[in-house]
């Protein structure tokens, strides 16, 4: 978003909803150290990540693979959960981790907590938006009231 400007932000629309659904998302692995240290590992996690964003329709605006954690900023249509995708998430890319590297032992490759924090438009822009809600109005006709019954 460019300064918080509400008409800079792409809207999503689907069948009966438009939404901008954007979240901060941070996890680490359940190792300590770095072990997401390699090339090879962080390319084919930005794959799997990729495959999983086009499967689920999600957009991947931006990512950081780090050594020890990961970031990831995503737009998530609002007919999934935010805990959902994070299943998702973990849960196609350690199954791959643990069939491609033989190097971790049995069990969760992913700590269990994540960070998530939404990304939205700024509480100014909402304002502004809600009070110029008055200049878009249609006014209508007011139609006469005729009384029918007793009097």
């Amino acid at each position: 978003m460019k300064g918080g400007d509400f008409m800079s932000t792409q809207l999503y629309k689907q069948a009966h909803a438009t939404h901008v659904c954007q979240y901060h998302i941070v996890f680490i692995p359940r190792y300590r150290g770095k072990v997401l240290d390699s090339i090879h590992t962080k390319q084919e996690l930005k794959r799997m990540f990729k495959f999983i964003a086009k499967w689920k329709g999600l957009e991947i605006k931006a990512w950081h693979i780090g050594d020890e954690h990961i970031h990831l900023y995503l737009i998530i249509p609002p007919k999934y959960s935010v805990s959902y995708i994070i299943q998702i998430l973990k849960s196609k890319s350690s199954s791959w981790i643990k069939k491609k590297t033989k190097k971790f032992p049995k069990g969760a490759f992913w700590a269990r907590g994540y960070f998530v924090s939404t990304v939205g438009i700024n509480e100014l822009t909402i304002k502004n938006y809600i009070n110029n809600q008055q200049h878009h109005q249609v006014e209508l006709q007011k139609l006469p009231l005729k009384f029918f019954g007793r009097r």
